[in-house]
């Protein structure tokens, strides 16, 4: 079992910054995925970043590419969302997600919500205009 306890969120204006923190027990993390989704109301949960915790490689949606950034400190079992220029269309509760089996089998199988076992209660993002 791995628990996900996701910090960090708030309100900001366009143009601002956040740092989203997710910090994991109850078990390592090696050879898992973890990942950021966002769910704006009305419309379903998306993709936004991931990584592979043992290999350090990162992925990202197009529409946060050069903006956001993943990463994620082994001693301290916590990945970080760094978030730049924030635009309202960002907007959303972010959740946090880990599973051991996203990066094998099918390529791109960490973009799936559906694909991940655990997941964090989320914490919510606003941007003002």
């Amino acid at each position: 079992q791995v628990q996900l306890v996701e910090s960090g969120g708030g309100l900001v204006q366009a143009g601002g910054s956040l740092r989203l923190s997710c910090a994991a027990s109850g078990r390592t993390l090696t050879n898992y995925g973890m990942a950021w989704f966002r769910q704006a109301p009305g419309k379903e949960r998306e993709f936004v970043a991931a990584i592979n915790w043992s290999l350090g490689t990162t992925y990202y949606q197009d529409s946060v590419k050069g903006r956001f950034t993943i990463s994620r400190d082994n001693a301290k079992n916590t990945v970080y969302l760094q978030m730049n220029s924030l635009e309202p269309e960002d907007t959303a509760v972010y959740y946090c997600s880990a599973d051991g089996r996203v990066f094998r089998g099918v390529a791109g199988n960490y973009r799936l919500p559906q694909k991940y076992n655990y997941w964090g209660l989320g914490t919510q993002v606003t941007v003002s205009s």
